[in-house]
Protein backbone atom coordinates (compact mmCIF):
# COMPACT_ATOMS: atom_id res chain seq x y z
CA UNK A 1 0.00 0.00 0.00
CA UNK A 2 3.01 2.67 0.85
CA UNK A 3 4.46 1.60 -2.38
CA UNK A 4 1.44 2.54 -3.98
CA UNK A 5 0.86 6.01 -2.52
CA UNK A 6 4.89 6.40 -2.77
CA UNK A 7 4.46 5.86 -6.57
CA UNK A 8 1.59 8.01 -7.45
CA UNK A 9 3.05 11.04 -5.44
CA UNK A 10 6.18 10.18 -7.49
CA UNK A 11 3.86 10.59 -10.71
CA UNK A 12 2.09 13.56 -9.20
CA UNK A 13 5.12 15.20 -8.79
CA UNK A 14 7.33 14.92 -12.03
CA UNK A 15 3.74 15.74 -13.84
CA UNK A 16 3.54 19.36 -11.81
CA UNK A 17 7.13 19.88 -12.62
CA UNK A 18 6.82 18.62 -16.34
CA UNK A 19 3.94 21.30 -16.91
CA UNK A 20 4.69 25.06 -16.58
CA UNK A 21 2.46 26.51 -14.00
CA UNK A 22 0.19 29.45 -15.34
CA UNK A 23 -1.11 31.28 -12.29
CA UNK A 24 -2.78 34.38 -14.17
CA UNK A 25 -5.49 35.67 -12.96
CA UNK A 26 -8.52 34.73 -15.86
CA UNK A 27 -10.62 37.86 -14.34
CA UNK A 28 -7.76 40.32 -14.11
CA UNK A 29 -6.80 39.48 -17.82
CA UNK A 30 -9.92 40.23 -18.67
CA UNK A 31 -10.28 43.73 -16.46
CA UNK A 32 -6.98 44.59 -18.19
CA UNK A 33 -7.98 44.06 -22.12
CA UNK A 34 -11.50 45.58 -21.18
CA UNK A 35 -10.40 48.45 -19.00
CA UNK A 36 -7.09 49.33 -18.98
CA UNK A 37 -6.89 49.03 -15.20
CA UNK A 38 -5.32 46.52 -13.22
CA UNK A 39 -3.35 47.66 -9.94
CA UNK A 40 -2.33 45.24 -8.17
CA UNK A 41 -3.88 42.80 -10.35
CA UNK A 42 -2.21 39.31 -10.95
CA UNK A 43 -0.88 38.46 -14.87
CA UNK A 44 2.13 35.90 -13.84
CA UNK A 45 2.67 33.52 -16.85
CA UNK A 46 -0.19 36.05 -18.56
CA UNK A 47 0.17 35.75 -22.63
CA UNK A 48 -0.24 38.97 -23.57
CA UNK A 49 1.55 38.91 -26.71
CA UNK A 50 1.01 41.71 -29.43
CA UNK A 51 -1.79 43.62 -26.93
CA UNK A 52 -2.84 47.37 -26.98
CA UNK A 53 -2.26 48.64 -23.67
CA UNK A 54 -1.74 52.13 -24.04
CA UNK A 55 -1.80 54.00 -21.01
CA UNK A 56 -2.71 50.81 -18.94
CA UNK A 57 -2.28 51.42 -15.28
CA UNK A 58 -0.66 48.08 -14.05
CA UNK A 59 0.99 50.13 -10.92
CA UNK A 60 2.35 47.01 -8.52
CA UNK A 61 1.06 44.30 -11.06
CA UNK A 62 2.80 41.00 -10.96
CA UNK A 63 3.72 40.25 -14.27
CA UNK A 64 6.38 37.97 -13.31
CA UNK A 65 6.93 35.23 -16.47
CA UNK A 66 4.55 37.02 -18.60
CA UNK A 67 4.21 37.33 -22.29
CA UNK A 68 4.24 40.65 -24.11
CA UNK A 69 6.42 40.40 -26.92
CA UNK A 70 5.10 43.29 -29.28
CA UNK A 71 2.52 44.85 -26.86
CA UNK A 72 2.47 48.18 -27.11
CA UNK A 73 2.70 49.83 -23.78
CA UNK A 74 3.09 53.70 -24.47
CA UNK A 75 2.62 56.20 -21.38
CA UNK A 76 1.77 52.36 -19.30
CA UNK A 77 2.14 53.21 -15.37
CA UNK A 78 3.74 49.42 -13.84
CA UNK A 79 5.69 51.09 -11.32
CA UNK A 80 6.25 48.88 -8.41
CA UNK A 81 5.51 46.18 -10.62
CA UNK A 82 7.05 42.98 -10.25
CA UNK A 83 7.94 41.75 -14.30
CA UNK A 84 10.94 39.22 -12.97
CA UNK A 85 11.42 36.98 -16.16
CA UNK A 86 8.78 38.66 -18.45
CA UNK A 87 9.32 38.98 -22.25
CA UNK A 88 8.86 42.45 -23.58
CA UNK A 89 11.02 41.88 -26.91
CA UNK A 90 10.24 44.30 -29.49
CA UNK A 91 7.62 46.27 -27.00
CA UNK A 92 6.71 49.53 -27.29
CA UNK A 93 6.70 51.16 -23.73
CA UNK A 94 7.84 54.99 -24.37
CA UNK A 95 7.06 56.81 -21.94
CA UNK A 96 5.76 54.12 -19.79
CA UNK A 97 6.89 54.52 -15.85
CA UNK A 98 8.76 51.58 -15.12
CA UNK A 99 9.86 53.27 -11.53
CA UNK A 100 10.72 51.11 -8.96
CA UNK A 101 10.17 47.86 -10.60
CA UNK A 102 11.76 44.37 -10.60
CA UNK A 103 12.83 44.04 -13.96
CA UNK A 104 15.17 41.47 -13.04
CA UNK A 105 15.57 38.79 -16.46
CA UNK A 106 13.30 40.58 -18.20
CA UNK A 107 13.69 40.27 -22.35
CA UNK A 108 13.62 43.77 -23.48
CA UNK A 109 15.85 43.04 -26.88
CA UNK A 110 14.84 45.61 -29.61
CA UNK A 111 12.15 47.26 -27.73
CA UNK A 112 11.42 50.59 -27.22
CA UNK A 113 11.77 52.23 -24.06
CA UNK A 114 12.69 56.11 -25.47
CA UNK A 115 11.63 58.32 -22.40
CA UNK A 116 10.80 55.82 -20.45
CA UNK A 117 11.34 56.16 -16.24
CA UNK A 118 13.12 53.49 -15.34
CA UNK A 119 14.47 55.10 -11.51
CA UNK A 120 15.30 52.78 -8.99
CA UNK A 121 14.53 49.93 -10.69
CA UNK A 122 16.22 46.35 -10.95
CA UNK A 123 17.85 45.50 -13.87
CA UNK A 124 20.04 42.79 -12.68
CA UNK A 125 20.67 39.98 -15.88
CA UNK A 126 17.99 42.10 -18.13
CA UNK A 127 18.37 41.77 -21.62
CA UNK A 128 18.53 45.33 -23.58
CA UNK A 129 19.89 43.85 -26.15
CA UNK A 130 19.22 46.51 -29.22
CA UNK A 131 16.74 48.52 -27.11
CA UNK A 132 16.36 51.68 -27.39
CA UNK A 133 16.59 54.14 -24.28
CA UNK A 134 16.58 57.09 -26.18
CA UNK A 135 16.03 60.19 -23.44
CA UNK A 136 15.35 57.28 -20.96
CA UNK A 137 15.98 57.83 -17.07
CA UNK A 138 17.64 55.36 -14.94
CA UNK A 139 18.76 56.94 -12.48
CA UNK A 140 18.79 54.94 -9.23
CA UNK A 141 18.50 51.54 -11.05
CA UNK A 142 20.25 48.55 -10.07
CA UNK A 143 22.07 47.90 -13.67
CA UNK A 144 25.48 46.38 -14.49
CA UNK A 145 26.79 48.17 -17.56
CA UNK A 146 27.95 45.43 -19.92
CA UNK A 147 23.40 44.93 -19.93
CA UNK A 148 23.79 48.56 -21.54
CA UNK A 149 26.53 47.94 -23.79
CA UNK A 150 23.92 47.97 -27.67
CA UNK A 151 21.40 49.75 -26.43
CA UNK A 152 20.83 53.17 -27.80
CA UNK A 153 21.57 55.50 -24.64
CA UNK A 154 21.52 59.04 -26.52
CA UNK A 155 20.24 61.61 -23.71
CA UNK A 156 19.71 58.79 -21.21
CA UNK A 157 20.27 59.74 -17.69
CA UNK A 158 22.56 56.81 -16.39
CA UNK A 159 23.25 55.46 -13.04
CA UNK A 160 25.67 57.31 -10.90
CA UNK A 161 29.12 54.97 -11.45
CA UNK A 162 27.76 53.28 -14.77
CA UNK A 163 29.38 54.73 -17.85
CA UNK A 164 29.23 53.49 -21.64
CA UNK A 165 31.92 54.66 -23.80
Amino acid sequence: MKSKILNATAFLFTLCVAMPAQAENPAHVKQLRETNLCQQCDLSGANLKGAHLIGADLRGANLKGATLESANLEGADLTNANLEGANFSKSYLNSASLNQANLRQVDFSKANLSFANLIGANLINANLDNANLLSADLRQADVASQTLETANLESARLPEGVNIE
